[in-house]
């Protein structure tokens, strides 16, 4: 466990697992399946269960608790929202600050926000919003990706179970995500096969019809996969050639977590839309549409309701939203996240020399990754047992982290510590001393 922690039996923590499972339906995360925890609170970047047992949070609900949890500033705005007003579309002082903020914070002229409730929904806005500018149908998105689970983001995730649940929509295209780690080649060539092959992509399949390219800067669900310097610069100069374009879903990368503001600075990119969520609410289900004064203008997408989520905005979220996003601004948690984010990147190349079972560490601030290999390769993953028992031997000494696959993700919440950072790789190299063994 955490130092200064006492052991103490995970009795109460399983039985309400057990209970649960007994009537929740299947299909929960991995990370709560395999870890079998029931939570009774949280206080900044430690979770603990109802047996008192401490962990170090280092999945942050995948991004989403980006001041941790229980923050005081957040605890405080929303119960002053709780005793004023929770619902309705009305314009809230919550509402217009949180806006008004945002339209200062993104990048170049991107300053008209539109809410919704969850991630595949804005995406399925951001798609609805370049067909309505463009009068075009086809959208690319790239292998690895990942922008929901609903009908309309479907085709363009990468969810091995996505064709067994019926016809998907047509119109959508992948092409290959610039994956340096996984290339034969330097990045730059890496950078080079992928822009062509997008191209090439387009030329054959959606030349006249295409819409809008959409692409995560950093890729979060396929393993935090950080893309060649450029990349992104690269894609929307492809997308603006057949007179598209882009979207850039900053669902996980937006508001600090890669060291920047957002995933497209890292390129000095101004995309024309950019789909943000996760933590840019601190736990709050929120997400946003932001474009420009142009481009949001179009119809059907600006027509009254058109665009509209009945949960989208509410005074609730919007409070979420305004004081997690201030905090982070006042808190100087983009600086945070790059400082402690090469702290994570540093240690863990120190254990790939140590341990021949890592490799591939990479990482852009928070949004960390390394892969587990067969000793002696790069590009061999174990398989996923050994990476289970990785995972719950952390459990058991107090880390959580989504290391149960070969690709390993790593995103804590943006005010996570020197030593917290410390300890999570001392726990780390004891669970990979004894899988190497």
């Amino acid at each position: 466990m955490l130092p200064g922690t006492e052991v103490l039996s995970r009795a109460r923590t399983k039985a309400l697992f057990s209970e649960e499972q007994g009537r929740i339906a299947p299909g929960l995360q991995t990370i709560a399946l395999l870890s079998e925890l029931a939570v009774d609170h949280g206080r900044g970047c430690t979770l603990v269960d109802l047996d008192g047992n401490q962990y170090l949070d280092l999945n942050a609900g995948v991004s989403v608790a980006s001041i941790g949890h229980a923050h005081p500033r957040y605890v405080e705005a929303l119960t002053r929202q709780l005793q004023a007003v929770t619902v309705g579309s009305f314009t809230t002082r919550a509402r217009a600050s949180l806006t008004e903020l945002i339209a200062r914070l993104a990048p170049g002229n991107l300053t008209r926000t539109q809410y919704f409730s969850g991630g595949a929904e804005a995406v399925e806005a951001a798609i609805k919003l370049a067909r309505s500018h463009t009068k075009k149908t086809d959208i690319v998105g790239f292998t690895g990706g990942f922008h929901g689970k609903t009908a309309g983001v479907l085709p363009i995730s990468d969810v091995g179970w996505k064709h067994a649940v019926g016809p998907l929509p047509p119109g959508y295209h992948i092409a290959p995500y610039p994956d340096p780690t996984m290339f034969d080649g330097t990045p730059e060539e890496c950078l080079e096969f992928s822009i062509n092959a997008l191209r090439a992509l387009i030329e054959d399949k959606a030349a006249d019809r295409l819409a809008a390219i959409l692409v995560e800067p950093v890729q979060g669900t396929a393993g935090n996969i950080v893309p060649p310097a450029g990349f992104l610069a690269r894609v929307q100069a492809v997308a603006h050639e057949f007179g598209a374009l882009l979207i850039a879903d900053e669902m996980i990368t937006g508001f600090g977590r890669t060291g920047l503001l957002f995933g497209s600075n890292h390129d000095g990119v101004v995309p024309d839309i950019m789909t943000t969520g996760k933590g840019m609410a601190g736990g709050f289900p929120m997400s946003a549409v932001i474009s420009t004064d142009e481009i949001v203008k179009a119809e059907p997408f600006s027509l009254p309701s058109a665009s509209s989520s009945s949960y989208g905005g509410n005074p609730l979220a919007s409070a979420a939203g305004l004081v997690t996003i201030s905090t982070i601004v006042d808190e100087n948690l983009t600086e945070a996240a790059r400082v402690r984010g090469a702290q994570f990147v540093d240690g863990l190349r120190r254990l790939a020399a140590k341990h021949g079972t890592i490799a591939n560490v990479r990482g852009r601030g928070l949004l960390v990754g390394f892969d587990f290999v067969r000793p002696g390769t790069t590009r061999s993953f174990l398989p996923k047992d050994p990476c289970i028992a990785f995972f719950k031997e952390c459990v058991e000494n107090g880390v959580i982290a989504m290391s149960y696959t070969p690709r390993v993700r790593i995103h804590p919440p943006l005010i996570i510590s020197e030593a917290e950072v410390n300890q999570a790789l001392e726990v780390f190299d004891a669970a990979l001393g004894r899988m190497q063994a």
